[in-house]
């Protein structure tokens, strides 16, 4: 499928059905799981899993040249609304004023049996 002017990051899984990162005039597109620096999904406790998606997400816009503070609109997805105070806990260590446009979804279940968050994020590159 031609798609002019839209580049997409593939995830580095190679069994993922899923890019990365997209970019259309600039603007990039990202979703993020628990998911540790070795590659290993993290289903501990609702801070863990927090803190390993929001570094999936930093790492994947730095590696696509962008930043944490180039994210326009943050979407949280929490299987737990009772977590959402940690993970805004958490949200200010990687995110600072001006925050980011977001939202907190509940949702049923996520992809993974145990995993408690996902964040889908839109940022600005360079």
């Amino acid at each position: 499928m031609a798609q002019t002017g839209i580049t997409f990051t593939p995830d580095a899984d190679a069994e993922s059905i899923s890019s990365d990162v997209a970019e259309f005039n600039g603007v990039l597109v990202t979703t993020q799981i628990p998911v540790r620096a070795d590659g290993e999904l993290e289903l501990g406790d609702i801070v863990t899993q927090c803190e390993c998606t929001l570094q999936a997400l930093k790492d994947a816009l730095e590696g696509a040249g962008s930043s944490m503070d180039r994210v326009l609109h943050l979407t949280i997805y929490l299987t737990d609304m009772a977590d959402r105070a940690v993970f805004n806990q958490v949200y200010q260590r990687f995110f600072a004023k001006p925050w980011p446009v977001r939202a907190a979804v509940g949702v049923a279940a996520l992809a993974f049996e145990g995993m408690k968050v996902e964040v889908t994020a839109m940022a600005a590159k360079g």
